[in-house]
């Protein structure tokens, strides 16, 4: 299990869920400021996708893997 300790903002990461983005690499972009809750920390990750314009989703650890720490 990843410790959100060690995710940091451009952090590269690989999505896993949702399906529309299943697979795609994306960079965190931040934590959302609403996830004071420990068991619902959500991170904005810009997806890296040069077939669409920009897509950023809001995932929870578990929805994603760390591929790169800065």
């Amino acid at each position: 299990m990843q410790n959100s300790e060690r995710i940091q903002v451009g952090d590269r990461v690989q999505i896993l869920y949702p399906t529309y983005v299943a697979g795609k690499y994306g960079i965190v972009y931040g934590r959302e400021s609403n996830s004071n809750n420990q068991a619902n920390q959500r991170w904005l990750i810009q997806v890296e996708d040069v077939d669409s314009s920009n897509i950023l989703v809001s995932l929870i650890l578990g929805e994603f893997i760390l591929i790169k720490s800065e």
